[in-house]
């Protein structure tokens, strides 16, 4: 069996020399980012984790909810929660 190709790469050490470096190396970010902590809107602990494509999952509250492919929250999403909370505002 070959040995374990992880150096620089990350978690994209498993494709070898193939793909080339700038792909293995974007795999490895989306990655990275993808298992790192992320809070929960509900409770905001640092448990959530992806329970399939958009779907995301708190692992303490058991809330679910729709982000991104490969992080909770996107800079599409923060933009529309920023005007929600500005037209919430000028209503009060």
């Amino acid at each position: 069996m070959a040995p374990d190709r992880k150096g620089k790469v990350g978690s994209a050490g498993r494709y070898g020399t193939r793909y080339g470096r700038v792909a293995r190396k974007r795999v490895a970010d989306i990655e990275r980012t993808m298992h790192s902590d992320h809070g929960c809107p509900e409770c905001e602990e640092d448990r959530v984790s992806r329970a399939g494509t958009g779907i995301w999952e708190c692992d303490a509250c058991g809330h679910k909810f729709a982000g991104g492919s490969y992080r909770p929250d996107t800079p599409a999403g923060r933009t529309v929660e920023r005007s929600i909370r500005a037209a919430l505002a000028e209503d009060e």
